[in-house]
């Protein structure tokens, strides 16, 4: 019930008040499936990309953090090809930084705040953390090249 109640009132507020280039909505008609959109920052490789995250609420949330996970294929450092990102919001502690206090809207922002800013030193993708680290010119070349592909309107 808690659970339910609380993604009720966090949908709503992400409906009235989403921050800047962030929507979610339910999927389907299961209360613990919920999509998401990120539109690619300005000044990034994922400019004017629009990106797909898929996210399951446990049924302990809010003490244990949804599973969030990218539809749409990234190039980047810390997102696998499987959509999985590495993100210490994401994990329990002690390894991870998830808390109760935290929403599913601040979550959206941390990986959207992650997509502009990579992490090379926690990286998922060691060969792409490696040419964000030692050949950026490369890097934000093939994650245009992705973006443009793969998150094109």
């Amino acid at each position: 019930m808690q659970r339910r109640t609380r993604l009720q009132r966090e949908l709503a507020l992400l409906a009235a008040e989403p921050p800047p280039g962030i929507s979610c909505w339910h999927s389907g008609p299961r209360a613990d499936r919920l999509r998401a959109q990120i539109l690619g920052g300005a000044d990034t490789p994922y400019e004017k990309g629009i990106f797909n995250l898929e996210i399951i609420v446990p049924e302990r949330y809010p003490f244990e953090p949804p599973k969030i996970r990218f539809l749409t294929p990234i190039y980047h450092p810390n997102i696998d090809s499987a959509g999985r990102i590495c993100l210490d919001v994401l994990k329990l502690p002690p390894k991870g930084a998830w808390r109760p206090s935290l929403s599913i809207s601040t979550l959206l922002s941390s990986i959207q705040l992650l997509m502009a800013e990579p992490n090379p030193d926690d990286p998922l993708m060691a060969d792409i953390s490696s040419e964000y680290k030692y050949n950026k010119q490369l890097f934000l070349l093939r994650a245009r090249e992705w973006t443009e592909r793969h998150a094109g309107q």
